[in-house]
Formats: structure tokens, sequence, C-alpha cells
């Protein structure tokens, strides 16, 4: 059986992680006919059990059992799409508790991953128990994420809109890596055309318009909305 090809989704707080990571799983499932399956955040328990946030001798553990989740999964399925990342546990054990040692363990776990997915900061905030911190910390966490991301070469697209058009964002990006994966007959091919022809037909088209665009999913318009 071939490796489980692995999608990672990371991003600051309340930015429809948890959301898009199953909602990407049921519908690549759909898709092609694969096992998918989607990996849960282990903070998230772990916050509900102890009734706390961790302490920053206890983020290494979080991390690694993170991964483990991850690792037991990719075992039994052929796509895996991952609720955050041990990067997420690096960043903020960085953000909160001035800690870098896990950087590198992170990276090398991202490492494993053909894709990371970065949800973008164009939804609300909105609150969910004791994980957290506050809307003021999402631009800095996004700003951690986008460099480890970016500096140590990682293979990364942002994911922007709202409801269907954040799951078709998600799709757009992860669709390609998965020629000569799917299933003959099923709507991935389809869905690959339909992929090819608007990229070609947007190639075809493209001036720059960065100053005056107002496309709710492009880059420029979710940097502005941290601002």
């Amino acid at each position: 059986m071939a490796e489980a090809l692995r999608i990672a989704i990371v991003g600051a707080e309340s930015t429809g992680k948890t959301w898009l990571a199953q909602a990407l799983a049921q519908r690549l499932a759909e898709l092609t006919g694969l096992r998918c399956t989607a990996v849960h955040e282990w903070l998230r328990i772990w916050c509900e059990r102890e009734g706390r946030t961790p302490r920053p001798d206890e983020q290494p553990a979080i991390a690694r059992a993170q991964q483990a989740l991850i690792d037991a999964a990719a075992a039994r399925h052929d796509l895996v799409i991952c609720d955050t990342t041990p990067l997420m546990t690096a960043v903020y054990s960085d953000l909160l508790f001035d800690d870098r040692s896990l950087h590198a363990y992170a990276v090398e776990q991202q490492r494993r991953c053909r894709l990371t997915l970065l949800t973008a900061l164009d939804l609300a905030w909105e609150p969910d128990g004791l994980q957290r911190d506050g809307p003021q910390v999402r631009a800095p966490v996004d700003d951690r994420v986008r460099a480890l991301l970016t500096g140590h070469g990682l293979p990364w697209s942002l994911v922007a809109g709202l409801g269907a058009a954040r799951l078709e964002a998600a799709l757009d990006a992860v669709t390609p890596l998965l020629r000569g994966r799917s299933l003959a007959g099923d709507g991935l091919f389809t869905r690959l055309a339909e992929r090819d022809e608007a990229a070609r037909a947007q190639a075809a088209a493209w001036r720059w318009v960065c100053e005056d665009c107002d496309v709710a999913d492009c880059e420029h318009a979710a940097l502005r909305l941290r601002g």
C-alpha cells in the first residue's frame, strides 16, 4: 500500500480549522473513493480533560501526542487531513512562553505533510472555551506560522473564503496532489480538468490590479484584514 498522503491544516484560533478538516476529508472521500480521515486536535481534548491550558513543560508531550494521532491515522488510511500539527504547539510555545525548543521537531514532522493549508484571518473571532486567548493573538500567531513555513521551505497554500468557498479553495489546493491516487471513474478527474481549464483562462486574462482588488479570498485582502 502506498504511503498515506498527509495534508496539514494550521492557522490562528477561530479560523475554521476543525470545520475545514472534517469537511475536506468528507469531500475528498466522496470525490476519490479513497480512505480519508480527519485527525482531531489533541490540545482540545487535553484542555477539556484537565480543565486548564498547558504549562510550558507540558508542551512537548502535547506536540508528540498530536503527531502520534496523525501517524496512527496514516497507517490506516490513504488520505489524512490533520486538524493542526505539532507546528501549532511550537508556535504557541514561542508566543506564550518565549520557548522555541519545539521548532526543530515541529518542522521535521511538518515535512512529512505533502501540503500545509494555512487558514486566513477572514473569519470573525468566536470564543471557544479554554483554548482561545482572544482576537488580539491571531495576527502574531499567523505571522509566526508563515515565518516557520516560509523559512524552512515547507509547501503551503492560503485558504480563505466563507463556508463553501473556503472548502473549494482547499480542494483547489489539494486536488493536483491526487493525480494518480484517485480511483478510476471518480469525480476527481472532472474537477482536475475543470481546475486546469480555469487556471489557463485566468493566466490568459491576468493583469496586475492588486491596489484595486476586492476579491474576498485574495491574499492581499486577507493581509489587510489583519491590520
